[in-house]
């Protein structure tokens, strides 16, 4: 296929995408979230004894500040402009405390819950404060996410669907590998686009930086006009009715290494 037919297609895949371009700005306009009201923020250090949570006043000194900064950062990434369909946080509840795990999000809008783990916080440090910092912002941008983006419609629940479960959690650190919370080293191989977390999100990403870079926006927004939701019906309405979600997952295993 050369390079002509490509470019057409992929014309023909954003003409053809129903509703994508309503509220997109323009070529080179830059959106100011900074004025977007991501909802009040409640900072609770639940085990200020532990090294976690100290290690963790050193990296985020302004617990409320650093939280609302990243909820714009996920705004940013999952909506074209304040003017979308965007679920109204009102109140973002961030506890930090010792527990073995990681992080959740529990709650829905207009107030979530964030619990983050100090124990994790010990263990992600390693010597390595840089690393720490890199680890603290992607496991904030990805429970955020969870806060803030659209879901499915007309297949069931998180708990009782896989395909709704995949792109919850796939966009969640789609959301944060694009942010700059993981790195390639942190891509699994091989997989499917129906496994979650990291395997779906690494496989979104590459479709926005190879494809189309409004693509994270245009597939979470999706979910307001595919009904029932489904990947295949998402990436027509991304791309175009010509497009394949299971020939664009081969494309991408090709062009990462892994057949």
């Amino acid at each position: 296929m050369n390079i002509k037919i490509i470019i057409c297609w992929c014309i023909l895949g954003m003409a053809s995408s129903c509703g994508c371009k309503k509220n997109s700005p323009k070529a080179g306009e830059v959106v100011d979230w900074s004025a977007y009201d991501v909802g009040q923020v409640e900072f609770r250090n639940l085990s200020p004894e532990t090294e976690g949570a100290e290690l963790y006043a050193r990296i985020v000194p302004h617990p409320e500040q650093f939280i609302q900064e990243c909820a714009r950062q996920v705004l940013n990434t999952l909506y074209f402009s304040p003017a979308d369909s965007i679920p109204g946080v009102r109140w973002i509840t961030y506890i930090l405390k010792s527990y073995d795990g990681i992080s959740a999000k529990s709650g829905n809008p207009p107030s979530i819950t964030i619990t983050y783990s100090t124990d994790w916080v010990e263990k992600s440090y390693k010597g390595n404060m840089d690393a720490l910092v890199r680890e603290n912002r992607g496991v904030l941008w990805h429970e955020l996410t969870h806060g803030f983006q659209l879901e499915p419609q007309g297949i069931g629940t998180y708990g009782t669907n896989k395909t709704f479960w995949a792109f919850i959690e796939g966009m969640a650190d789609a959301v944060r590998y694009v942010n700059g919370g993981f790195t390639l080293d942190d891509r699994p191989k091989g997989g499917h686009y129906m496994d979650g977390y990291r395997t779906t999100g690494f496989f979104l990403a590459w479709l926005t930086q190879t494809k189309d870079s409004g693509f994270l926006r245009k597939f979470n927004r999706s979910t307001l006009h595919v009904i029932p939701w489904s990947f295949q019906g998402a990436i027509q309405y991304a791309f175009g009715e010509g497009y394949d979600i299971d020939r664009l997952w081969e494309e991408y295993m090709i062009a990462m290494g892994d057949k």
